[in-house]
């Protein structure tokens, strides 16, 4: 599901048909079987049938938006990845789109991948979240952990500059600096030109990935193996999605 509906739709083919195609290349089906089931799919999206002849600029935002997530379950998918499909929406659709997203994943037992800078979004809507900087994994894990318990300093930032309605008015966090140019990064940990709490060791080398018992995974040289818990971990055992046992959160200690 892409970030921009009218981008990905083609202007000037009927939603129908741009949703039946994949449907009758890739499962086989006939043209008049590939329609009945691009209908389908629309209703199943909150959009009535006779929709399916309208062109992508004959649809609203919302509408477009649906059609592309109708468009994405057209063959079946076990996995479902949206980037960021809430962008561009007013608060109203987002809460639309996101509720449509979670009944799908619901009723049709799908696994569902969000991109997005939306923390909103993740908490409302994912149960494990990956804070990624300047193309490195910064911290990962459950949700709520994440949320509540940030170790990284760039999460522990991201989260100071959300609002929340729950707290005392403040002001809201801020990053100093840039992102990194990617072409050439800087050495060792690449948050470290940004970060509040860089050690020498910070720009010298690339921090270890750590998994804690309670199933995060971070890499900063604030949490080395064997503190609180933590051990060292591999690219390898992460792909064959080998985890501590979840224990009840330990308390942790920072020198």
């Amino acid at each position: 599901v892409f970030q921009g509906a009218m981008n990905a739709l083609n202007p000037v083919k009927r939603v129908g048909d741009q949703i039946a195609e994949p449907v009758e290349i890739r499962l086989g089906l006939s043209r008049e079987q590939s329609a009945q089931r691009a209908g389908e799919l629309l209703e199943l999206v909150g959009i009535p049938r006779k929709r399916a002849r309208a062109y992508p600029h004959e649809l609203s935002g919302g509408m477009r938006q649906r059609a592309m997530i109708a468009m994405a379950l057209a063959c079946d998918p076990a996995v479902v990845i949206g980037d960021e499909p809430t962008t561009a929406h007013d608060v109203m659709v987002q809460a639309q789109i996101l509720e449509l997203l979670e009944r799908l994943r619901r009723e049709l037992g799908l696994s569902l991948v969000l991109i997005t800078h939306d923390l909103s979004v993740i908490a409302e809507t994912c149960d494990r979240t990956m804070i990624m900087y300047a193309g490195r994994i910064a911290e990962e894990g459950p949700v709520d952990r994440i949320f509540t318990v940030p170790r990284h300093p760039y999460t522990e930032k991201l989260l100071g500059a959300f609002p929340n309605i729950q707290t005392d008015r403040r002001t809201l966090d801020t990053i100093p600096g840039s992102p990194p140019d990617l072409r050439n990064p800087p050495v060792g940990c690449r948050f470290n030109p940004r970060c509040p709490a860089v050690m020498d060791v910070c720009r010298e080398v690339v921090p270890p990935e750590v998994l804690f018992p309670d199933g995060v995974r971070v890499a900063c040289h604030l949490h080395p193996p064997g503190r609180n818990g933590g051990v060292l971990v591999s690219a390898d055992d992460v792909a064959a999605g080998r985890r501590l046992p979840v224990l009840d959160a330990p308390t942790e200690t920072v020198s």
